[in-house]
């Protein structure tokens, strides 16, 4: 299996890489380790919050088997690897006195760990593209409020600026959070991930203090890497084109109103220093006191905006239920093992929209792309034929070079995931990587996908 594309049609200079993330993969979670626990440790470990109370305390076993990865990723051609740093392995409270040694003093180990994954890529010729959080909060900070507090801005600076010294030399690329609706509104308006509250006062206030805590690490960052150190540091928010289900005005209120809250209060917030307005009257009565006295500070100057993208959501709405009644609806394309429908005329647009309406000449990545499947090894031969993988890449690859043709200035793709992993809340069913991982034997089999990536990029 082939993509019928070749490498060229992108560019020379345009970058192919896979991500993960640390909670994910990295397993690891021993006390010889070290790590702190963090909020989805105790959220996985509570029952109804994860499909078969599955956790990451193993995962799939990267903190052991890091070489290994990596040199999959060299072997497959890739030129990058998005990966994230996981907070409590590096400050196991969440916080850090300056001290090396005491209650917030930094985990040695953690630190080295990093150190050799970051030089491994280097070795073998992979330019490190890092995330400072993928959502793994230290359970510290997280007993002290989490989001909902506004400290945690001023915490996370602290952990910014402790990766810009040790690491920030080294590094192609940063971006401070991963997602922030996913820590902000699924987490603590939806219920669906740690710290799972439903509570749109929470939310509220998470969705602005996330955002707050990327301007102040953008700041951090910057002031703390060493002379002759230029990564570029950046934000990876994630976008779904927002559609009525129905021609009705109670349908597309609908969609309008997820476009803002989804697509357009990260973005806004970070690159205009502006929510947009149907959010904040909405929600007034939520927001935090002198919201608007830190939005200078959020709107921090970027060198890039990385953009994750899987689906479209149709929306329906409910005449006169409020500000969330808000629903979606199946639509009729085919869909991922989780349901989601394939649509890759959405990251097209969704670029082009980014570039024309905030980011103009701002670089642009595609931090994460992929499908779910419910992938088996052959027991013939070996093999993982997931067909249906290499055609959702190849569907997206062509709508990024549709963008591009449009003039959104497109540096690179990310392909989600180099390795089946932990789906979080869906615990180990959905299978999203490039690589099979048998979970009991840690035994990693290439896919047809991973082979389709390997021969664009011979």
């Amino acid at each position: 299996m082939k993509f019928n594309l070749a490498k060229s049609d992108f560019g020379h200079d345009f970058l192919f890489g896979a991500a993960t993330a640390a909670y994910q993969i990295e397993g690891g979670q021993g006390p010889e380790t070290r790590r702190g626990s963090c909020h989805w440790d105790t959220f996985a470990a509570t029952r109804g919050n994860v499909v078969g109370l599955e956790t990451g305390v193993t995962a799939c076993d990267h903190y052991n088997r890091w070489p290994e990865d990596l040199d999959l990723l060299k072997a497959g051609g890739f030129d990058a690897y998005r990966f994230s740093f996981a907070w409590p392995r590096i400050m196991p409270t969440g916080k850090y006195g300056g001290k090396r040694n005491g209650k917030d003093a930094l985990n040695q180990m953690g630190l080295d760990f990093y150190d050799r994954l970051i030089d491994g890529m280097l070795e073998r010729g992979l330019k490190p593209f890092a995330t400072a959080y993928h959502w793994d909060l230290p359970s510290v900070l997280a007993d002290e409020g989490g989001w909902m507090n506004a400290s945690v801005a001023d915490r996370f600076a602290d952990y910014c600026a402790v990766l810009a010294e040790r690491y920030g030399d080294r590094l192609a690329s940063i971006a401070t959070i991963n997602e922030p609706w996913c820590v902000a509104w699924l987490s603590h308006a939806m219920g669906v991930h740690a710290p799972g509250h439903r509570d749109l006062r929470a939310a509220t206030r998470a969705m602005h203090h996330v955002l707050l805590a990327h301007g102040k690490g953008v700041q951090a960052l910057r002031a703390h890497l060493s002379p002759g150190a230029r990564p570029d540091v950046g934000l990876v928010l994630n976008y779904e084109k927002a559609e009525p289900a129905f021609d009705t005005d109670a349908a597309r209120h609908a969609a309008a109103t997820w476009h803002a809250l989804y697509n357009q209060w990260y973005v806004g917030g970070a690159i205009q220093g502006r929510y947009p307005t149907m959010i904040t009257e909405a929600l007034a009565e939520f927001m935090p006191e002198g919201w608007q006295d830190d939005m200078s500070t959020i709107a921090q100057p970027l060198d890039f905006l990385g953009v994750n993208y899987y689906t479209r959501v149709r929306m329906a709405g409910l005449p006169d239920a409020g500000f969330l009644a808000l629903e979606s609806v199946p639509g009729p394309l085919d869909k991922t093992q989780l349901g989601w429908e394939v649509y890759p005329q959405g990251l097209t647009d969704i670029l082009t929209w980014l570039q024309r309406d905030y980011t103009g000449n701002l670089p642009l990545y595609v931090t994460e792309n992929g499908m779910a499947w419910a992938d088996t090894v052959s027991g013939r031969d070996g093999a993982v034929q997931d067909q249906q993988r290499v055609d959702y890449f190849e569907s997206h690859l062509r709508a990024c070079l549709e963008a591009m043709a449009q003039g959104v200035p497109l540096k690179g793709y990310f392909a989600w995931s180099l390795l089946d992993n932990y789906e979080w809340a869906e615990g180990y069913g959905p299978r999203f990587g490039l690589v099979h991982v048998d979970y009991e034997t840690q035994v990693r089999t290439p896919k047809a996908s991973f082979g389709a990536f390997q021969a664009m990029l011979a």
